[in-house]
């Protein structure tokens, strides 16, 4: 899968792909990520990128013809199987979508910020717009980086166990069951004996119904 990320803040999102999971998946080839400055697209004096709304209204906005132009040429290259946009007022992301988008070769998101982007590019250029929840951020960057820790972890050979992300929370939608390690005892607190019992069908079943308990109390709303 190969992933291009559009923002006038690169530095802001770069980190996450630096460590961890993300860190591996780029390592092992199984993933490209490539980050895109919009000031590297204009011609405008000082690297401008942004400009006042028509109108009148306090907040500056993003304008097209930068991000014409990284767009553009990055369809050059490649065909992309979705255009993102990060912005507030998208569909609010969730597991399913995740499953959704790991399997594309090849998306291009692009980080809203100030006021957000000219309308033209969103009639424009993009085929999804996706939000990580009902609250406003600085910049689309933070969102993006969720919504790439989300997708990039589902993809084959990324986990070293594939079948960790098929028993996530969501994925069936229920909670995931509670788990627990060793000690078996502590401080008079046990784990509960089925998971000690070796009898796997038990196991399987008692995880199943603790998940459905768990989403009854905290997310009646996905049963």
């Amino acid at each position: 899968m190969r992933i291009d990320i559009i923002t006038v803040l690169p530095e802001l999102i770069k980190s996450p792909f630096e460590a961890s999971i993300l860190k591996r998946a780029i390592a092992k080839n199984i993933v490209e990520v490539h980050f895109h400055n919009i000031r590297d697209y204009t011609d405008k004096s000082y690297n401008q990128v942004d400009d006042y709304q028509f109108g009148g209204g306090a907040g500056m906005v993003l304008m097209i013809e930068p991000i014409d132009k990284c767009i553009t040429a990055l369809k050059k290259e490649r065909d992309y199987d979705d255009i993102i946009y990060m912005t507030p007022d998208g569909e609010t992301l969730n597991q399913k979508m995740a499953n959704g988008i790991s399997l594309q070769k090849n998306i291009i998101i692009l980080c809203g910020h100030y006021k957000g982007v000219d309308q033209r590019v969103r009639d424009a250029f993009i085929t999804r717009e996706i939000s990580v929840g009902d609250y406003v951020l600085s910049g689309g960057e933070l969102g993006a980086a969720i919504l790439c820790d989300a997708v990039i972890r589902l993809i084959p050979g990324v986990l070293n166990n594939e079948t960790s992300a098929l028993t996530d929370t969501f994925q069936d939608d229920l909670l995931a069951p509670p788990v627990y390690t060793r000690p078996a005892d502590y401080k008079g607190m046990k784990v509960p004996e089925v998971l000690l019992s070796g009898n796997f069908p038990k196991i399987e079943q008692w995880r199943e119904e603790e998940a459905v308990k768990r989403t009854e109390k905290l997310r009646p709303d996905l049963l």
